[in-house]
Parts: C-alpha cells; structure tokens; sequence
C-alpha cells in the first residue's frame, strides 16, 4: 500500500476521523506524559518494543482489517499492569503515549518498504487502547496492587476483563460504522460480524493480554520472553490461516478462468458476476462465511459449462434451454464436490439455475446464495459487456 493509497482522503471517507481522533489522544498523552515524566522506563521501552514488532509484523487474516496480535495483547498488557514488581503502575497518559508512539514505529519500516500497512486500523487499536485503559483505571483503585493472592486477584482480574471487553466493543463499533459505509451492509449485520470476529480471534488476543500482564506484574520483566512465545505461536496460526484463505481464492479464481479460456464465457465475466452476488450479499446482510461461499459460487457458476458440445455465444448461458442450463449446473457441482471442501458452495451452484417459482418459493431448503446467483448471472449476461 502507498503513502497515496494510504492518505486519500476520497476513500477514507469515516477513517480520516478515526486517524484524526487517534493522532488527537496520542499527541494529548504524549504531551501530559513529557509535562509529568515518564514512571517504570523499563516496562515502557519494552512494552513499546513488544507493540511496534507487533505492528511491523501485522497481516491481513480477512478481508476486513489487519490484524496485529503482538501489539494488541502487548498494548493492552501495558494497560494492566498492577503488582509488587512495579513501584508506580503508569497513568493513563502514558499508556496512550507509548502505545502510539511505539504504533507509528512499527508502521515506519512498513511504509519506508512499500509494504501493505493501514493507517487507519492502528489508530483504530490505539483508540481501543484508550477506552481499556480509562474503564480500566475507573474500577481499579489506585492502591490496588496484585501480590498473588485471590483477594487481590480476583478483583483486578474482573477489571482486567471489563477492560478488555470495552476495548473490543469499541473497536466493534467503529469497524461496523466502516463496514456499512463502505460496503453498504446494514448496521446491524455488520455489528454483528465484527462481534463475530472479536469472539474468535480477538480474544485470544485479549486473553494473552492479561496472562503478560498478570506474569509481569508478579514477577517483572522475566515473564515477558515467558509469555512472549504463545503470542507468537497465535501470530503463526493467524497467518497459516491467512495463507489458507489466499489459497483457496486463487484457486477458485483459476478453476472460474477456465470457462474463459475454453471460450464458455466472456472475458471478466465471471469476475463481474462475483462482484455484483457478493454487492447484493452485503445489502441483504449475509455473515461472513455465507459471504465467502456466495462469491466461490458466482465465481465457479459456469464451470459446467465446460461439459456441452459448444460454447454459448458471448458466454450467454440464457441462450440455451432449461434443461442444458440445469445439467451444467448439475456438472458444475459435481466437479466442485470433487475438492472435498466446498460442498456448501457445491449446493449453491447445483441451484443456481432454478427459476425462483420452481425452486425457493416451494423449497426453503435451497439457499439464498443461488437466487443471487441466478439473479447476478443474469443480470450480467444482459447487460454486461
């Protein structure tokens, strides 16, 4: 991603309020930390460290944001700190300072490489940050410390969690309102997915959150290479999953080119109709995983094309009959059963070609995603190119 790219303000559109707004509450900690000092400089220039490694090494799990676990969990981790092995837990404005200042270098070398990074999504953790770190600090005495026993714990992990829930929520918000803005889904849906995603991966990040923080806070800056490694062993399975995901798109993608090499249909047409399904996929509100079988499907609708005598002129599959559409689509979903791993996509195709009178409107059985299938293939051989 370029620094253009990154800094368009025609397609920033809610996030340059969201880099407005981050930059606002770091340059106002930092400001606050240098007039008071900075307390422990040895927990904030390793915390710092942990968050800017974090954000350098941050990476695109789904298509939503990017994700940067390290610096999640260390920057809520700072957040936390409470215990025999501080003198003087830090304020809130220093929390903000460091992790903002450690934010915007670890997206320095990303940035001076070319490589892909997002403005935006960073100042979005550094606003979660602020709102773990001020309910943190609301329910939390200020001489409330952890010396290992439960009448400590028990209370501080309860603000540990509280805080962490608010920082997830918040950040839930914000990237609903973006979702709706940019890709038309209802609020609501969108509310929904990200509460989806929080509940899977980012609390795994918040959970490593509060044992750095809790190991830290017992025993000092020991615990650090000690809880260091799980959080390393998340960020390894978050990228082989990653990975997975990108080659399972660039499989389908080859498998739907195909039809257009053997002449079955025009070029870009299967992209076209992909775009259009998964457009109308947001506007009704389908979740994620519905949303990725949807696209799989338009993308590999035409594949049993392949099986006819001829090619349909222009790759105008409504030019032939009923029953040569249905077999293609029948083949269609044979051929992708074969993978082993997209019968859910394999249903939708065998479907996709059923007129709604025939088909749904007698049998609430068939999935949604073939209509829109059906209506964007449609829709696409009309009056497409």
């Amino acid at each position: 991603m370029s620094l253009d790219e990154s800094f368009d303000s025609r397609k920033l559109g809610s996030g340059a309020v969201i880099l407005c707004a981050g930059s606002v509450i770091g340059v106002v900690g930092l400001l606050i930390t240098v007039r008071h000092g900075v307390t422990e400089w040895a927990f904030a220039v390793v915390f710092g460290l942990l968050i800017a490694i974090g954000e350098m090494v941050q990476f695109r799990v789904d298509r939503s944001k990017n994700r940067a676990p390290i610096a999640t969990s260390a920057a809520l981790a700072y957040v936390m700190l409470r215990g025999p092995s501080l003198a003087d837990p830090p304020e809130l404005a220093q929390i903000i300072a460091v992790t903002w200042l450690a934010t915007l270098a670890g997206i320095a070398p990303l940035a001076i490489a070319g490589l892909r990074w997002d403005l935006v999504v960073s100042n979005r953790r550094v606003i979660s940050v602020w709102c773990a770190a001020a309910v943190f600090a609301a329910v939390t005495p200020s001489d409330l410390d952890w010396d290992g026993s439960w009448r400590h714990g028990i209370p501080l992990i309860g603000a540990m969690v509280l805080g962490v829930l608010a920082a997830g929520f918040i950040d839930a918000l914000v990237g609903a309102g973006q979702a709706t803005e940019r890709l038309n889904i209802p609020f609501p849906a969108a509310l929904r997915d990200e509460l989806a995603v929080m509940g899977r991966i980012g609390m795994a990040m918040a959970l490593s959150g509060v044992m750095l923080a809790a190991g830290t806070s017992l025993i000092g800056l020991w615990a650090v290479p000690l809880v260091v490694v799980p959080l390393l062993l998340t960020q390894f399975a978050f990228r082989r999953f990653a990975s997975a995901q990108r080659t399972y798109r660039t499989t389908v993608r080859s498998m739907a080119r195909s039809t257009e090499i053997a002449g079955f249909s025009s070029p870009g047409q299967n992209a076209r109709t992909a775009q259009l399904a998964v457009a109308m996929g947001y506007d009704l509100g389908l979740t994620p995983p519905r949303m990725e079988a949807l696209e799989y499907a338009a993308l590999l609708s035409g594949v049993g094309q392949l099986a006819l005598a001829d090619p349909s002129p222009g790759g105008a599959s409504l030019l032939r009959t009923r029953e040569e559409r249905q077999r293609a689509a029948e083949i269609g979903a044979s051929v992708i059963e074969r993978s082993g791993v997209l019968d859910h996509v394999a249903e939708i195709v065998r479907h996709s070609n059923d007129p709604y009178r025939h088909g749904r409107a007698n049998n609430a059985e068939i999935p949604v995603e073939s209509g829109i299938v059906n209506v964007a293939l449609a829709y696409e051989q009309l009056v497409g190119e």
